[in-house]
């Protein structure tokens, strides 16, 4: 007998079970597309913008040349796009995720700033109005997490994140590797982000020893990936008891499955309070190139995933 909940959220969507985000294979450069009006100005963003905290939401978005400055604007709107970029005949309103922000800080480099910036408030356009709202109240709704919220996760996961493979290494010899998605890479002042959560056991413990290991993944090996997952929050298991073989990184030694593609070696320096996230800003110098790069694994948000079962642009689920 198929249960209420199951034909219910079938009947809305059309899908068997309804989660919160869905795993999908890049291998190709991302399509969508993301543009911030800072006051008069109209940017392109879209390789250069992250969620970096949850509550708040918090966005970063890099300008990359020297000097820039987006404080002081007034009103900051982000506009996420399934595919097309702006034309005439489109405009950036024409958008499935609408984020509406406020500035909050910068790190300045000497290429450019990364500009931090708070949700306020959001607008999504993936299905119809009340669609959403009754998924919402049967399969979203719980305590912290009210529509507000869901309609801005939704929008900023409009753009696919991708999910890399963390590995951290303490003085008692416990090496914990597990996944996150709340990052940025930004080669061209080769720095990296990483929004943590304060519930993570070990972040005192890395902003302590200030090194972390981030490294790419290939998408096939999601359910591995995803059982790394419990390794931020108890203390993982000796590394003979892993379901893969390990390599050591060359400069801190700090231990990788060994299918990774590959990894930096990160020094962590400046950290700031998001709210329920620690932002950690590390630098780089050398990513170590093990495999050739294939598909990896990203997160889109299922309300995407059911706006892109309609326009048949699907990216190719990761089983």
């Amino acid at each position: 007998m198929v249960k209420i909940g199951a034909a219910y959220g079938k009947l809305l969507s059309g899908e068997k079970v309804i989660r919160d985000f869905l795993a999908v294979g890049i291998g190709d450069q991302i399509r969508e597309k993301v543009y911030l009006q800072a006051g008069d100005e109209l940017l392109d963003v879209s390789g250069h913008q992250w969620l970096l905290g949850l509550d708040p939401r918090v966005i970063g978005i890099w300008v990359g040349k020297p000097g820039a400055d987006l404080a002081g604007r007034g009103c900051y709107t982000l506009y996420i796009r399934d595919a097309a970029p702006l034309t005439e005949e489109s405009s950036a309103r024409n958008a499935l995720g609408v984020l509406s922000m406020e500035y909050t800080d910068r790190i300045v480099e000497e290429n450019g700033a990364l500009f931090l910036f708070k949700v306020k408030a959001a607008d999504i356009h993936h299905l119809d109005a009340l669609r959403a709202r009754l998924l919402y109240h049967k399969f979203y709704k719980k305590p912290g997490v009210d529509f507000e919220r869901l309609k801005a996760v939704v929008a900023a996961y409009t753009y696919p994140r991708r999910v890399r493979i963390i590995s951290f290494r303490f003085e008692d010899d416990k090496n914990y590797i597990f996944p996150m998605d709340l990052l940025a890479d930004i080669p061209s002042a080769g720095r990296y982000l990483l929004g943590m959560r304060h519930s993570n056991q070990v972040l005192k413990r890395i902003m302590d020893v200030k090194k972390i290991v981030v490294a790419e993944a290939p998408a096939g090996y999601k359910k591995l990936i995803y059982e790394l997952g419990r390794n931020h929050s108890v203390s993982p298991p000796p590394l003979d008891q892993l379901p893969f073989g390990v390599i050591a990184t060359r400069q801190f030694g700090f231990y990788l499955p060994d299918w990774v593609e590959s990894y930096k070696e990160i020094r962590i320096g400046q950290t700031l309070d998001l709210g329920s996230h620690m932002l950690l800003c590390g630098e780089w110098k050398e990513e170590v190139v093990l495999k050739p790069e294939t598909p990896r694994l990203h997160h889109i948000h299922f309300f995407y995933f059911l706006h892109q079962k309609s326009g048949r642009l699907a990216y190719p689920i990761v089983p």
